[in-house]
């Protein structure tokens, strides 16, 4: 098969992910826990990740390039990082390049104060800002946008740093779960949309903050609730916890998309299982798109609970037809294009006992470039498929997302250049399909998708972009973008 498609390029065809964030106060193992939290979350970003704890006057710091285990591999590190507070991140570069001096999180030294400051998420005006500040004698030690939201802090004319933290965020556009830490507390958030997810534990007397309930589970932490959008939650030293809602009410728009892939499926989000969600999408899949199959076969490991659910409702029996190797990385994360490129073929393997004459429903959560979709099909075709379904457990991904998720450029995107029967011919399936936004928003427990006041921000499906992109629309004319409201 020729893989020299004009469109085709060393990219995998997965979104890549955004962030996580991690932090604890008031445990005697602080990192140590730190670092478990942070292990739980490593598929939101494998490359990079640190750990900043705080021992109640200063700051110790550990951050790395590679995955958590390579960065904190032994007791001797822990001991470098005493304190009862820590926070810790883990990493894949969106706004703001590789390189150690981008990895978080990020420390300041201000007159009344030093802190540490962990983001997931993306600043779309983080350049318009960032003008602003160096115009007025801010120098900038690194390129991510978290350092922006930094400056902003230390130029604000309020007085305490939990009145500075407030004001630097309400120039902020964008998304953001953010943990930051001072000698006497830690201080943690989202935006006002809530588009970032961040819960909160216990664990004894110990207060939790993470980006996903995972990361509670297996530190052994209580799950207390979700950090509401645009709230601030503040927790001191001897316990005592304040909420704090600066920003008003507006309505939540959390990332449709969590549920879809980036969440791991047994964390638990708005109070719904991501697996059973996703298994959910499969259903509305199968009602859809129906297919005339021997049998269904996820794309795993992601496609997996979406494959399961189609089977059921279809009645087409489940088999794992693709047999994925576990000592490889998830190919949209990993640093280099070259990696990724080969990655894709040391990754799957084909089933070719089960899949030789059989008519097959591949399942997979998303399609971006279609590069992945093209050589998956190809191998089914390989191992003897006499047919090659393909099915999709997302809407087409049509538009660039700008909140935190490392997308392609719009014209990239293959549903950007191609509609459905032109997507099938060039992943080579001899049928393609995909959950509608409706189907989608059924799964996750709504009747359909409300256009006048949508739940979730589904934007990389529908261009409906829930704030402004300051940003991107100096790059851009107006009439090329989607902007939804004013900034929040």
């Amino acid at each position: 098969m020729n893989l020299t498609h004009p469109f085709l390029d060393a990219d995998g065809d997965k979104l890549r992910e955004e962030c996580g964030i991690f932090g604890v106060i008031g445990a005697k193992d602080a990192a140590s826990i730190t670092a478990l939290g942070l292990h739980a979350l490593q598929h939101r970003g494998q490359e990079a990740c640190g750990i900043v704890s705080v021992d109640g006057v200063d700051f110790y710091a550990r951050r790395g390039i590679g995955h958590v285990a390579q960065v904190f591999s032994g007791p001797a590190m822990f001991a470098e990082l005493p304190g009862t507070m820590a926070s810790g991140h883990v990493r894949y570069s969106t706004t703001g390049g590789r390189g150690l001096r981008n990895v978080q999180p990020l420390h300041a030294d201000l007159a009344r104060g030093a802190f540490s400051i962990a983001h997931n998420g993306n600043i779309s005006n983080a350049m318009a800002l960032k003008r602003e500040l160096v115009s007025k004698g801010s120098i900038f030690q690194s390129t991510s946008d978290t350092e922006v939201i930094i400056h902003l802090i230390a130029t604000s004319r309020y007085p305490t740093l939990l009145d500075k933290f407030v004001d630097a965020l309400r120039m902020v556009e964008g998304a953001y779960s953010l943990i930051c830490t001072t000698p006497k507390r830690m201080v943690a958030c989202r935006d006002p949309l809530g588009i970032r997810p961040l819960v909160m534990g216990k664990m004894g007397d110990a207060t939790i903050f993470a980006s996903e309930t995972v990361a509670l589970d297996v530190v052994g932490a209580d799950f207390v609730r979700e950090v509401e959008p645009g709230e601030i939650v503040e927790v001191r030293t001897d316990g005592r916890i304040t909420s704090h809602r600066p920003f008003g009410e507006h309505p939540s728009r959390p990332c449709i998309f969590e549920h879809v892939y980036f969440s791991r499926p047994d964390s638990v989000s708005e109070g719904r299982s991501v697996y059973e969600v996703r298994k959910q999408i499969g259903v509305e899949l199968a009602k859809e798109a129906p297919a005339d199959a021997d049998l269904v076969i996820p794309v795993p490991d992601s496609g997996v609970p979406a494959a399961i659910g189609y089977a059921q409702q279809s009645g087409i029996p489940f088999e794992l037809g693709i047999i994925r190797s576990h000592y490889v990385g998830r190919t949209f994360i990993q640093p280099e294009d070259g990696a990724r490129h080969a990655d894709v073929k040391r990754k799957h393997n084909a089933n070719r006992a089960l899949v030789a004459g059989k008519r097959i429903v591949l399942i997979d959560d998303s399609i971006v470039r279609g590069t992945t979709s093209l050589k998956i099909v190809q191998m089914m075709r390989d191992a003897g498929a006499a047919e090659v379904h393909m099915r999709v457990a997302s809407p087409p991904t049509n538009n660039s997302c700008f909140y935190g998720v490392d997308t392609p450029e719009r014209h990239k995107l293959l549903a950007a250049r191609m509609d459905i029967q032109g997507m099938a011919e060039f992943i080579h399936a001899d049928s393609l399909g995909f959950v509608s936004i409706d189907g989608l928003y059924r799964a996750v427990g709504q009747p359909k998708r409300d256009a006048g006041c949508p739940k979730y921000c589904d934007a990389c499906f529908t261009g409906d972009y829930p704030t402004r992109l300051t940003d991107l629309a100096e790059k851009e004319s107006p009439d090329q973008l989607s902007l939804a409201v004013d900034a929040v």
